[in-house]
């Protein structure tokens, strides 16, 4: 039976509605790495994967969880899932975008260096794309204050569970 070993709950703000989970050392820029998702919910290289979101100006919730075996696969609620295998070093980054702003930077794995199986599950998503949406309906100005509040509202609606275990 697995069992947990790690489990982490930040809030990411997207950039291009998408963030990058990778090996802390990977380079972000370099040819055969993944593009964008498009259709998808990620796309994926072999030390870094990139995770689609629905919006960008607002905060999405992520939680990140390492499993010392495969987790069993659940839905909870979770609308999409997605699967990969990463290549990584011991450590995991998640960075949101070509800022270079990161997260989570270097956050140490007890599973060490190698292949990690990796799910990623999403909820909320078509809702928290509704509710933006509705708030436009609703305010006719979107620099107004009671936008910028109801917004604000919305923070975190959108959410990730990312678990990762090392392949044996």
């Amino acid at each position: 039976m697995s069992r947990r070993v790690l489990r982490l709950e930040i809030p990411v703000f997207p950039e291009r509605l998408m963030f990058r989970v990778h090996d802390p050392i990977a380079d972000l820029d370099a040819p055969g790495g993944p593009v964008p998702p498009s259709d998808s919910l990620i796309s994926t290289g072999r030390d870094q994967l990139m995770v689609s979101c629905a919006q960008e100006p607002l905060g999405v919730q992520l939680t990140i969880e390492e499993w010392d075996d495969a987790p069993p696969p659940f839905s909870d609620g979770y609308e999409d899932e997605a699967k990969c295998v990463l290549y990584l070093r011991g450590q995991l980054s998640i960075d949101t975008g070509s800022t270079g702003f990161r997260a989570v930077d270097a956050l140490r794995l007890s599973g060490g260096v190698g292949d990690y199986g990796v799910r990623i599950y999403t909820r909320n998503r078509a809702a928290a794309v509704q509710s933006y949406g509705e708030l436009y309906q609703q305010f006719a100005d979107p620099l107004s204050d009671d936008f910028q509040q109801a917004r604000k509202q919305l923070e975190g609606m959108e959410q990730y569970l990312l678990q990762l275990w090392r392949e044996s």
